[in-house]
């Protein structure tokens, strides 16, 4: 209800530190080893100098970046997991006319979250130096009555953000130059838990600045979460019409899921192939541009895509854009999603308590 967010908004803003708008978000994440990113800038750069190497200098005949992709979807995990495949996302990302990058990721820290925060930090701290914060825009945003403060100790804490600025950095280095008084600031938005209408409402509110040219947009997601400790392991059930989460549903006692199954999968198809089959539902849905096929997918699979509230904001904006632009819908492919690379983080054989994956995706839309 709008009024309950209003007030949950208003008591939100009277406990946020106001300390943090003169300060620097540290890259809390920077230095674990094995876990998240290199501290070191000259281990980093080379790191994501190679995972971009890796990436062809062009996809379908087009050259990268591709011409007008201003908007990607990217992982979020420790660069020796994600990063390979976030590569793919951050090659095609056109920054040429980037005055300001949005920067969408979903909540790992604030428990019921079901609004958007925007950052309080002067700046996001990166081991090759700090990408400057655009408190224009996000008073322009707290403006709306719709977008608060966030939280000092939770924005340190989280990491689906802080994890793009490095990639974010090699990238505008590769479009701008070296000094980073040229680069775009940003605009770090962290999406709580939302309702299919309320992502329409905040897609609303971002689709002005998304039919910018000059502004760039940043997804931040992971995938399938699969296993045990994600309360996610779907498998096929007797009937093989549908799947069944052993580990989901109220209290854990399991749930069967409303996604209807494919004929070729069995209750001997190995995990690692339904959370295939899991992600490309869900990929085919953001795929289709329009907004409510996502969310049902999202609903009906109960697929564990962790950045799903950012995907819906942005795919809502995206068909706003769309809805006050008939060149825009004229032009087959612009203001959809196209996937470009699919990863996970292991292949898992069968069904137990230890074995998991996480599934990652990059993907770009021509605005």
């Amino acid at each position: 209800m709008r009024w309950l967010r209003s007030f949950k908004l208003t008591i939100s803003r009277l406990f946020t530190s106001i300390a943090g708008k003169m300060r620097t978000r540290p890259a809390s994440h920077a230095g674990y080893t094995g876990s998240w990113y290199h501290a070191n800038p000259a281990a980093l750069a080379d790191q994501l100098d190679d995972f971009l190497k890796r990436v062809p200098d062009n996809l379908d005949g087009i050259g990268l970046p591709v011409p007008g992709a201003r908007v990607i979807i990217a992982p979020h995990a420790g660069y020796d997991w994600s990063g390979p495949c976030a590569a793919w996302a951050y090659k095609a990302f056109d920054l040429s006319a980037a005055k300001r990058v949005f920067v969408l990721g979903p909540n790992h820290k604030i428990r019921r979250l079901e609004s958007c925060l925007v950052s309080t930090f002067a700046s996001y701290a990166t081991p090759f130096g700090n990408l400057v914060v655009d408190h224009v825009t996000t008073n322009e945003l707290k403006q709306t009555g719709s977008f608060a403060d966030f939280p000092t100790w939770a924005e340190i804490a989280e990491h689906s953000l802080e994890m793009h600025m490095p990639y974010l950095w090699k990238r505008l280095e590769q479009t701008f130059g070296g000094s980073s008084d040229k680069f775009p600031p940003i605009i770090p938005i962290l999406v709580g838990s939302l309702d299919l209408e309320d992502e329409q409402f905040y897609g609303r509110l971002l689709a002005p600045y998304l039919s910018d040219p000059e502004n760039a947009f940043i997804v931040s997601s992971d995938f399938c979460h699969y296993g045990h400790p994600h309360c996610y392991q779907p498998q096929c059930d007797r009937e093989k019409q549908f799947l069944h989460n052993p580990d989901g549903g109220k209290h854990g006692k399991g749930e069967t899921l409303g996604i209807k199954l494919d004929t070729n999968i069995t209750p001997e198809t190995p995990p690692h192939e339904i959370i295939k089959w899991l992600d490309d539902q869900s990929i085919a849905s953001i795929s289709t541009g329009v907004h409510e096929k996502f969310y049902t997918n999202m609903m009906e699979s109960k697929n564990t895509v962790c950045g799903r509230h950012p995907i819906g904001v942005v795919m809502a904006a995206m068909e706003e854009v769309a809805k006050n632009n008939t060149k825009h819908e004229s032009e087959d492919g612009k203001g959809k999603f196209k996937l470009i690379r699919y990863d996970r983080s292991s292949l898992v054989q069968e069904v137990n308590n230890e074995d998991f994956s996480v599934s990652y995706v990059s993907a770009y839309a021509i605005i």
